[in-house]
């Protein structure tokens, strides 16, 4: 195709040659034999295919068009150029439903509308009559409605028919405000000279304004002109923007005074009946008039109140609005005006124009708009001159800077408005527009860029604004009310940073809001969540202010807050504990121990209700209770939070967020309290012992068993997030604890380097006895986030990664006794922001603690996750790490590597036995056995092979019984078959076991098995007999495994007696392995440790 494009574009020049074209035409013998403009047999045949080509659905259909529009407007084709017009008519005027017939409507009205441009006035005017008949009644069509491209081919013939019948003529009351000359722009007098200019031009054309009036003008163009205006209306971009420059090319033609027609007729798309279209093309039409000089300054007076109301059009369309676009070309208009206009003429039209585009610039919700705005004041400062702080405004709302939603609102806005000029209409416009948005999200950013502007005018916003949004808390709109309860909080709040007193009169309007909310029962009913929401932001807002409340709404408010901490939603939850934290600190220090009491006892009961929702809500509300609610019940308070981070027993209570945020409610709970106890003095020894006793002992106990949490519901690894918060909290315990010794062993605080030298000199030697932070809670900590580092959620390793970093590289408070500390400082560099969330950077750093056995147990047990996991990036970049730390050795080494592979061994035996019957480990260790045989990793450690073999095999045996899961079986059929494969004497036990699954009720699983042994018989011929492995292998090979069981267990019985089995296992010797002679006469002794015993007693 694009051949063919080519080909006819070089055409399309080659028929531009500068003589008659019959003359190059080979197929004519004698010139002469031609009637004068009688079409040569070459110009049919390039008429003809491309006739073809405008059939057509791509490129060439265009192309064609082009070839045709330069070959039909010679001088010598007027017959051709006849012809074809008449061809096209056929094709205009006929009716077909069919898709060819469509596309050669399409390559009809594109190759007119290029023959209209690239025409000669002369030629054309004969044709206009007939061509503009049937476009006029194509675009009535119901193949133009259906057809935006037809539509937009349609406009650009429109607009060509229309210059060609009018008169060419020179615009003289063309707006001419920028000379084109080059040498008067960068003369030092150009200014004065535009100037004059400029006024000599308008002056000419007032001294003698009907001199250009006597135009005469076609009936014709007048029908024109009326379908462009109805392009303006079309829905779709292409044809409006099609019809809007069609609209700027005719008006120049025209007289001032039918121009100014034309301007009232465009102006009139601007009225509220019309839609979205209408001021979109209305927008490009005013741009495109600006742009030619056809809109005088005299006309900019009705001209720009229409831009400003483009500028803020937003209609409400049920869950949404439409207008972006229209004010994206509102923004263009403005744009056109400042590169058009001459700066006397822009100066007051500037002003005008401003504040409303830098409103759009800083608090529209589209990005485009936001830009386009910035870009319009930009053109505008640039190119009408000193405009009062321009420069300064256009460095901070730059493109990078508007491209945040919330940069805009919170920095970009507040910073132009202190400029005098700007800060009322960016109120106006939040007040107005934003705080009754449909978005909430925008509700929300305009209720706080709301309160950013109140330090500039807070007497402005005292007086009119908290009087005017008030009464709007209770307006029946949804978005209104929301926006102005949420406004009317961070305005409050607002005044209250910029220590603005409020009078007393205002203290009780406000007090008033939230028992005014409940008595309308706005909580109900469509939008009552976030009302809720937005009440609590409220009520926090006035808390954290200080506002005055009477003791009776006091009492309202806290119950409204203990209502929303009951709620499901947890974002109504989250912010009524905000609300909660500030509201006991503002309202119910001063209470009685009575009330403090019965609020702290109120949310321990919660924590044992029935309800999730209260129970989630509950830990939350403990969590931000101040010291003196504590320490009443700070004992009670721990041990039930503490029980709360556990898996519940009963599966209908399980609820992962109730144990998140029970997670997080405890370390906040000892985080208040170990900081009201860091002056000693002021409290019993023994209850301080006794409280940081229970965190070292419990807490961190109950953080190290959220640790383990790996629980799973339809929404997937749910358990990641208690581990995620597992992991702060562990962090947070070891700094409390830690600091705690640190002023236990010297009487006070010390600096991070004084804390180092007294642990390394003094509590490693004396003090680790005594400490609250020992040893074994150094190990197990590092290795709990270690084993979360190597697992296969990225989030995870990334948050594990950057805990431990925090607990090595920590400058306040130093964390001792961790066991090799200098390694992992190797391994976990201090640089911060390493990309710990790729595989291929995490992994080789962390299978490293594989050497020291105490981390290679707890590294291992969440490596195995990865390495026999399902995700095959994940899985490749740890195979990789694994193989590469246990490879890279040099020949010297060869004793540190068999090192290596023992200590791997170990630990994988390890794993085996303590995630015994928990698939979520073993299926995965299972495939990482598989992985490491088939890399041949332990080979070199001959002597512990067989105690390792013999342990896989145990645990297979426990495993692999009646279980059902089939990646299980395929890995652990894997592992028999490469056990059997080695030359030790355990390889008949694991032969034997493979023989068993050729019986399997699963076919898939007998078929697998097959392969297997096949591959062991081939690899390893001391299992069978040399003169029966061949009939072994025929056996195998010729049996339908997956076909009827029965005759799979006749033909597994012909393999074990070629073998010399029977089924049943050999006994086992010591050291798990037996000998083979005796193994081919003897059965197991006890038939119960047998496992094809069991498999055979599964009914396999």
């Amino acid at each position: 195709m694009e051949a063919k494009c080519v080909i006819l574009l070089w055409l399309s020049i080659l028929v531009l040659v500068p003589f008659d074209i019959s003359t190059i035409d080979t197929s004519i013998a004698n010139n002469n034999s031609l009637i004068e403009f009688e079409v040569a047999p070459l110009v049919l045949r390039i008429i003809g295919f491309c006739k073809d080509y405008l059939s057509t659905a791509g490129p060439m259909r265009t192309i064609a068009g082009l070839l045709l529009s330069k070959l039909l407007t010679r001088p010598d084709m007027p017959r051709a150029f006849i012809s074809f017009v008449g061809w096209t008519h056929e094709v205009l005027s006929s009716v077909k439903e069919d898709v060819l017939h469509h596309f050669r409507l399409l390559g009809a009205v594109e190759a007119l509308a290029s023959i209209f441009k690239a025409g000669r006035r002369e030629l054309l005017l004969d044709v206009i009559p007939v061509v503009w008949s049937d476009t006029s009644v194509l675009f009535k069509s119901s193949a133009a409605t259906r057809s935006p491209l037809l539509r937009k081919y349609l406009m650009k013939l429109t607009q060509r028919i229309g210059l060609m019948a009018l008169p060419h003529r020179s615009s003289k009351w063309r707006y001419v405000g920028r000379t084109r000359s080059l040498g008067e722009n960068v003369s030092l007098n150009s200014s004065s000279k535009i100037n004059q200019y400029n006024h000599a031009v308008n002056d000419n054309f007032n001294l003698d304004p009907m001199q250009h009036e006597d135009m005469d003008v076609p009936d014709v163009v007048e029908e024109i002109i009326e379908m462009l205006l109805s392009g303006l209306r079309d829905m779709d971009t292409v044809v409006r923007w099609s019809a809007a420059k069609g609209i700027g090319r005719i008006t120049s033609c025209l007289t001032s005074a039918l121009s100014e027609e034309v301007l009232l007729s465009v102006l009139e798309l601007f009225s509220p009946g019309e839609g979205d279209g209408s001021w979109h093309g209305g927008c490009l039409a005013l741009a495109e008039l600006a742009r030619r000089g056809l809109l005088l300054p005299t006309s900019l007076p009705k001209v720009v109140p229409v831009v400003v109301k483009a500028l803020h059009y937003d209609i409400r369309r049920g869950p949404h609005s439409v207008g972006s676009h229209v004010r994206d070309a509102a923004a263009y208009v403005c744009w056109a005006f400042g590169r058009a206009y001459y700066h006397a003429d822009m100066r007051s039209i500037l002003e005008q124009l401003a504040p409303h585009l830098l409103t759009v610039a800083c608090y529209d919700r589209e990005v485009n708009c936001r830009r386009a705005a910035a870009a319009a004041f930009q053109e505008n400062v640039g190119r009408q001159g000193n405009y009062p702080h321009g420069i300064d405004i256009v460095n901070t709302a730059d493109y990078f800077s508007l491209s945040s939603r919330v940069n805009s609102y919170l920095q970009v806005a507040v910073c132009i408005a202190q400029y005098e000029g700007y800060l009322y209409p960016f109120v106006d416009d939040l007040l107005h527009n934003k705080i009754c948005h449909w978005d909430r999200t925008l509700r929300e950013l305009a209720a706080e860029a709301l309160s950013a502007l109140v330090k500039y005018d807070p007497e402005y916003f005292t007086g009119s604004i908290l009087d005017k949004l008030i009464p709007c808390t209770l307006s029946s709109d949804l978005c209104m009310r929301h926006g102005a309860t949420l406004a009317l909080g961070e305005l409050v709040l607002g005044l209250h940073q910029c220590n603005f007193a409020l009078s007393s009169d205002k203290h009780k309007s406000l007090a008033g809001v939230v028992p005014a909310v409940e008595k309308a029962r706005l909580y109900r009913g469509k939008g009552g969540e976030i009302m809720r929401a937005a009440v609590s932001r409220f009520i926090e807002c006035i808390s954290f202010s200080k506002v005055q409340l009477p003791k009776k709404i006091k009492r309202s408010l806290l119950d409204t807050l203990n209502e929303n901490l009951r709620h499901p939603n947890s974002h109504i939850q989250n912010a009524a504990v905000k609300a909660q934290k500030q509201f006991i600190r503002a309202y119910l220090y001063s209470a009685d121990d009575e009330v403090v009491g019965d609020v702290t006892l109120k949310y321990l009961n919660m924590l044992t209700d029935p309800n999730v929702a209260v129970r989630r809500g509950s830990a939350l509300a403990i969590g931000v209770l101040p010291y003196e609610f504590l320490i009443g019940r700070w004992r009670d308070v721990l041990l039930k939070l503490c029980s709360c981070c556990v898996i519940e027993e009963n599966p209908k209570d399980r609820d992962a967020e109730a144990r998140v945020n029970a997670v997080r409610g405890l370390v906040s709970v000892c985080e208040t309290l170990a900081h009201a106890r860091e002056d000693s003095s002021t409290h019993c020894m023994e209850d301080n012992l006794s409280l940081f006793l229970l965190i070292k002992n419990e807490v961190m106990m109950s953080l190290f068993k959220a640790l383990d949490d790996y629980s799973v519901d339809n929404r997937g690894d749910v358990g990641s997030w208690v581990r995620e918060a597992a992991l702060v909290g562990l962090e947070k315990c070891t700094y409390i604890l830690c600091k705690r010794d640190s002023i236990g062993s010297t009487g006070r605080p010390e600096s991070f380097g004084s804390v180092l030298e007294q642990c390394i000199d003094d509590m490693d030697k004396n003090n680790q006895d005594q400490a609250f932070f020992d040893t074994n809670l150094a190990t197990s900590l590092i290795g709990g986030i270690c084993k979360q580092a190597v697992e296969k959620m990225d989030k995870l390793r990334e948050a594990a990664a950057k805990v431990l970093h925090r607990i090595l590289y920590n400058h306040v408070i130093y964390v001792p006794y961790i066991p090799f500390r200098e390694k992992l400082e190797e391994i976990i560099p201090s640089k911060a922001d390493l990309k710990w969330v790729v595989p291929s950077f995490s992994y080789p750093r962390f299978v490293k603690l594989l050497q020291f056995s105490c981390y290679s147990k707890s590294v291992l047990s969440g490596l195995v996750i990865s390495l026999g996991g399902l995700q095959d990036s994940l899985k490749r970049a740890s195979v990789t790490a694994l193989t590469e730390y246990l490879q890279g050795f040099d020949e010297v080494d060869l004793a540190e590597s068999m090192s290596k592979e023992y200590k791997l061994a170990t630990d994988i035996l390890w794993v085996l036995q303590h995630y015994k019957r928990c698939d979520r480990v073993i299926v995965p260790t299972l495939k990482t056995i598989e992985i490491l045989f088939s890399k041949r990793i332990f080979l070199n450690m001959e002597a512990y092979i067989p105690t390792f073999c013999a342990g896989v095999l145990d645990s297979l045996a426990g495993e692999l019984k009646v279980s059902k899961d089939f990646s299980k079986l395929y890995a652990g059929i894997a592992i028999l078959g490469y056990i059997a494969s080695v030359s030790e004497e355990i390889n008949l036990m694991a032969f034997s076991n493979l023989l068993t699954f050729l019986g399997h009720r699963y076919p898939m699983i007998r078929k697998a098995s097959a392969e297997q042994v096949y591959l062991v018989l081939l690899q390893n011929g001391n299992l069978v007999a040399e003169e029966k492995t061949e009939k072994a292998l025929e056996i195998i090979s010729e049996t339908c495994w997956a076909g009827d069981i029965e005759i799979a267990k006749h033909r597994r019985q012909e393999l074990y007696d070629l073998a010399g089995l029977k089924i049943g296992l050999p006994s086992k010797t010591s050291d798990g392995a037996s000998d083979k002679n005796e193994s081919k006469k003897h059965t197991a002794m006890d038939e119960n440790a047998s496992y094809s015993s069991l498999v055979g007693s599964s009914g396999f």
